[in-house]
C-alpha cells in the first residue's frame, strides 16, 4: 500500500470521528480497512456514488460502531467496478460479473470466461462501427473534394 493512501484526507466533522473508528480497528502495519473518505480520495469520486454503490448491492461494507469500513475486497470491487463503468459495462453486468466470483474465488473461472466473451462482443461491435465509420469517412471526404471542385471552378 501506498503511504498516500492514508495521507489526511479533508473531512466534516462526523468524517473525522469515522476515521477514527478505522484507524482504530486497523492493524497497525497491514491498513486492511480502509474509510470511506480515504476510498473516494484515492479514487476521485464522490461518497454518494460509493453509497450508490452499496445500494445497488456491489459493495457491502462491515459497519463497526455505525462507520462503514471497508475491506481490502471491497477495495479491490470498487476498482473492478470503475474501470468496467469506464469501458461502458452496465451495473448489471458488473453485479453478473462480481457475484460469479462466490466466497472463495470458486467462480475465478467462470468470471474470466464471461470477460472473454464480452470483449470479444465488444471487440468485433467496435470493430464494425469503425468500418463504418471509415466508408462513412470516405464518402464524406468525396462529396467534399467533388464541392471544392466545383467552387474552384466558378
Amino acid at each position: 500500500m501506498s503511504t498516500a493512501l492514508h495521507a489526511p484526507v479533508p473531512r466534516r466533522r462526523g468524517a473525522t470521528a469515522a476515521q477514527a473508528v478505522v484507524d482504530a480497528h486497523r492493524e497497525d502495519s497491514s491498513g486492511e480497512l480502509f474509510g470511506i473518505a480515504e476510498l473516494c480520495a484515492e479514487f476521485g469520486i464522490t461518497l454518494r456514488t460509493i453509497r450508490f454503490y452499496e445500494d445497488k448491492g456491489l459493495l457491502k461494507p462491515r459497519r463497526i460502531n455505525g462507520t462503514r469500513v471497508y475491506s481490502r475486497r471491497d477495495r479491490a470491487r470498487l476498482a473492478l467496478i470503475l474501470r468496467s463503468k469506464e469501458i461502458g459495462a452496465s451495473l448489471e453486468e458488473i453485479k453478473h460479473y462480481l457475484d460469479m466470483y462466490g466466497a472463495h474465488g470458486e467462480g475465478r473461472v467462470q468470471q474470466l470466461q464471461y470477460v472473454l466473451q464480452r470483449t470479444d462482443a465488444a471487440i468485433t461491435e467496435l470493430e464494425l462501427k469503425r468500418a463504418h465509420i471509415d466508408a462513412t469517412l470516405a464518402e464524406l471526404r468525396v462529396i467534399n473534394a467533388s464541392m471544392r471542385d466545383r467552387l474552384e471552378s466558378r
